[in-house]
């Protein structure tokens, strides 16, 4: 039975460009989060990495897990940003630096986080019951 009260929610999102993949940046990813949305309670989807479900994870109180199924990338919105921004930004093409390639992706980032109608349409799932 889907919940009766949905907080009003901003329309924002958080992204940060990290070095690594690895429980550290998750950790730090997570505290970020919690602190820009420390009004709300979240509920985030992520994948079955590693660093995703590590004992030494600290998940904040107001962030909830939900551990996506396996072999199921398509349920997951993240997937659908990046697919869009390596579609746009680096489809056929061959920057000279890390720095241009980090460039490019965040300028496609900026992109999608100032364009709200087309991020939601990317990432909503109806049958998540989600009112916003």
């Amino acid at each position: 039975m889907p919940c009766s009260y949905y907080p009003k929610v901003d329309k924002k999102s958080k992204t940060l460009l990290l070095p690594y993949a690895n429980t550290d940046m998750m950790n730090l990813f997570l505290d970020q989060v919690s602190k820009d949305f420390n009004q709300n309670e979240i509920i985030m989807q992520v994948d079955g990495a590693a660093w995703h479900k590590s004992k030494d994870l600290k998940i904040p109180l107001n962030i909830h897990l939900i551990i996506q199924p396996p072999y199921s990338p398509e349920v997951n919105p993240v997937e659908h940003i990046w697919d869009e921004i390596r579609e746009k930004k680096l489809h056929n093409k061959a920057y000279k630096t890390i720095s241009k390639t980090m460039d490019a992706v965040s300028e496609g980032i900026n992109e999608l986080s100032n364009n709200h109608d087309y991020l939601k349409s990317m990432t909503f799932f109806s049958q998540l019951n989600i009112v916003l």
